[in-house]
């Protein structure tokens, strides 16, 4: 072997001992920073599905419990047509949770014009749906909830509002979704509930865009309009935000 040849062994031996001294740890560091991210979920897509092609994911975050992705619990409930309505007839739709009541004076009536507002916005999207769970059910009964829906405009015929068990409800609201949910005489209306929307995946997950700091919002607030201003930074961009990471989902 000539001397030319094992200068060239040894030049190319310091190029990889180069590599793995100085590249390979900040290429771990980015991994442990989350800078770098093995999408499991984009891999197995691209596998099973090979038209499916690596960039159409959004970039939403999925909301963690304990380390696994949150999912929209099993429920079954009555809607105002007198359907029994699961979650599993949301499978495959992209669509907006809210907890609410017919006769509620306070923020409901911002919630629901603010769901109106998404109907008309995907007026024509067959897999966009809206549940709407009423936390009075003694008194919203199916009759009253398609009163309510007659009156406001509801016309996606997967926007149902529904209505069963008292318990079951609230255990919906405040252990499925975190979202408060309470009786309370004391307060205008007799009950307390949560202004915020939840975003479902077609798969049933539970998603949401990130703030500046990384983090997911979790909720959406729904109780502001995108014509109202408020000195909450931010808080006014949400049905904006809302809008756009719907159609982001129906992508998906």
């Amino acid at each position: 072997m000539s001397k030319k040849t094992n200068y060239s062994y040894v030049g190319v031996s310091f190029i990889v001992l180069l590599f793995g001294i100085y590249f390979v740890p900040k290429i771990i560091d980015r991994i442990n920073n989350k800078d770098i991210v093995r999408d499991e979920s984009r891999t197995a897509d691209i596998n099973l599905n090979p038209k499916k092609k690596p960039g159409n994911q959004s970039d939403l975050a999925f909301i963690e419990l304990n380390g696994k992705r949150k999912k929209v619990p099993a429920f079954s409930f009555t809607n105002q047509h007198g359907e029994t309505i699961t979650n599993k007839d949301y499978e495959g739709k992209v669509y907006v949770l809210e907890f609410f009541f017919t006769t509620c004076p306070t923020i409901c009536p911002k919630m629901n014009a603010n769901m109106l507002d998404l109907q008309n916005t995907f007026p024509d999207e067959d897999n966009f749906g809206i549940a709407s769970f009423t936390i009075a059910p003694s008194i919203d009964t199916p009759e009253v909830l398609k009163a309510y829906a007659k009156k406001h405009g509801v016309t996606n015929r997967n926007w149902h509002l529904m209505t069963g068990k008292q318990d079951d409800i609230y255990k919906l609201a405040n252990e499925g979704f975190y979202l408060y949910t309470a009786k309370d005489d004391s307060v205008e209306g007799g009950f307390e509930h949560s202004g915020n929307f939840a975003l479902i995946d077609k798969n049933g997950y539970i998603r949401s865009r990130k703030d500046a700091s990384g983090m997911p919002i979790i909720y959406y607030n729904g109780m502001i309009s995108e014509d109202e201003k408020t000195d909450q930074e931010g808080v006014e961009q949400q049905i904006t935000m809302l809008k756009e990471d719907i159609a982001k989902l129906l992508k998906e």
